[in-house]
């Protein structure tokens, strides 16, 4: 069965306005997503270099927001040019902000303020505060001091939107430590917490001890994942973990006592303590080996994803059923983001000699497959981003990219709705943003904005 015709937009749009859909909301927001499809697939439709910008410090985008100097300086890239939402102002190092997660209202939920309504970003600075901060002010809402015992460095969500897990550098010893011999048993730390408000779950020691010789941790949906330098990756549930190994339950800015010290929970010197040590091994719900321990989980009912645990098999993806590790074969393909994209390998294959995919991902509101391909002519690479229907692998649209890319670069490409962003990081620690937007193709050239934002 071959693509079906092409949905008219202006039909589309007056139905709306006379409002011949159902007045489910999802329905209407199914619709104007499938307008601004119709309208980015176009052919008169062009994507234009609208400003770029350079940093000494890492760039970062998300939903509309492009953050700059560690996220203390937040620029809108919904405009025709750099507009400032913010700036924080300047910090010592320690102060820095070293990861950080966009926090979006949840729908229907009563909150207690009425900032709670708005957006927030979510960070983790290098002295071991986790800050709430208003996304479109740049003020600091809510601050807890972590601990002083370990060093704190990544964010994720273990729930998405409403459990947070915030891990630990892992623990090497000092060198003075490891001359003598002495063995460091706990890896690192794992610290979980509800959002909004900020409520604690628990910090959680990953023991030598206890694991073995485990090389990394980390919590997702519930799971703690552990990780061998074998391939070997392990699977047990963390509520199981809480109610089993906590020792005593800690709640954010209650007073508290413990090893013998007296303090405030969440708040500096004192901090958090370390409550949920495990002394035996806890139920084992799942193991596999996975190639460089790469392993991804989700979807209904529950799949994994893994790469066969031989090196000649890297960049090979398999799809498994979680309650009997069947492969699916009807599965081709999966994107870095995890995303399953149905489609036939013959539809959608490069040609080294000619150009490579370098970049492969799914734009779930528009239901477009983007793929960034590469062509190398002499000693300059090409690149063009190009949209394909996710359904049946058809090139819809092909946008150039007018910067040159290094393919010795880190590159990433978002593709959001009627915005594509290609961050680039160029040797010495030197970043450069790319914005195009979607216009109408009216005949004339415009210049493009070249800003230091």
């Amino acid at each position: 069965m071959g693509p079906t015709r092409k949905p008219n937009v202006c039909s589309r749009l007056s139905r709306r306005a006379l409002g011949c859909f159902s007045r489910d909301a999802g329905v209407v927001q199914r619709t104007n997503l499938g307008i601004l499809r119709a309208l980015v697939c176009q052919e008169s439709t062009k994507f234009k270099n609208v400003w770029t910008t350079h940093s000494r410090s890492p760039i970062a985008y998300e939903r509309g927001r492009i953050y700059f100097d560690n996220y203390r300086r937040c620029v809108s890239s919904v405009a025709s040019e750099p507009r400032k939402l913010y700036e924080m102002p300047k910090c010592s190092k320690s102060e820095k902000i070293e990861d950080a997660l966009l926090w979006e209202c949840p729908v229907g939920d009563i909150l207690p303020n009425s900032s709670d309504y708005k957006s927030s970003l979510i960070a983790l600075t290098a002295h071991n505060w986790l800050l709430r901060i208003s996304a479109t002010t740049g003020k600091i809402l809510e601050k807890i001091y972590l601990a002083p015992y370990c060093k704190f460095r990544y964010l994720s969500w273990d729930t998405p939107q409403e459990v947070i897990a915030v891990k630990s550098a892992q623990n090497r010893g000092s060198v003075v430590a490891r001359q003598a011999g002495i063995q460091q048993h706990v890896l690192l730390y794992l610290a979980v917490f509800r959002v909004l408000p900020f409520s604690l779950v628990g910090i959680l020691e990953i023991n030598k001890k206890i694991f073995g010789n485990v090389t990394d941790a980390t919590l997702s949906h519930g799971i703690l994942i552990v990780m061998y330098s074998s391939g070997l990756v392990r699977l047990y549930s963390f509520q199981t973990i809480a109610e089993q190994f906590m020792q005593q339950k800690l709640d954010l800015g209650c007073a508290c006592r413990w090893g013998g010290t007296t303090g405030t929970v969440g708040e500096a010197p004192f901090g958090i303590p370390c409550n949920i040590k495990i002394t035996d091994m806890p139920p084992l719900l799942f193991e596999v080996s996975s190639l460089e321990n790469a392993f991804q989980i989700g979807g209904h009912p529950w799949h994994y994803i893994i790469t066969p645990n031989k090196k000649k098999q890297k960049g090979v993806f398999h799809i498994c059923a979680l309650k009997d590790n069947s492969l699916n074969e009807n599965v081709l393909t999966v994107t870095a983001s995890g995303r399953v994209v149905k489609k036939s390998f013959n539809l959608l294959d490069d040609d080294p000699e000619q150009e490579t995919f370098k970049i492969v991902d799914y734009e779930d509101e528009l239901d477009l497959l983007s793929v960034v391909a590469v062509t190398q002519i002499d000693a300059e690479g090409k690149a063009h981003l190009d949209f394909h229907c996710n359904e049946y692998g058809t090139l819809l649209k092909s946008i150039p990219l007018v910067e040159s890319w290094d393919v010795t670069y880190s590159h990433e490409v978002y593709f959001d709705r009627d915005l594509v962003l290609h961050i680039e990081q160029k040797p010495n620690r030197v970043f450069s943003c790319y914005v195009y937007q979607m216009i109408c193709d009216t005949g004339e050239e415009e210049e493009t904005i070249n800003r230091s934002c």
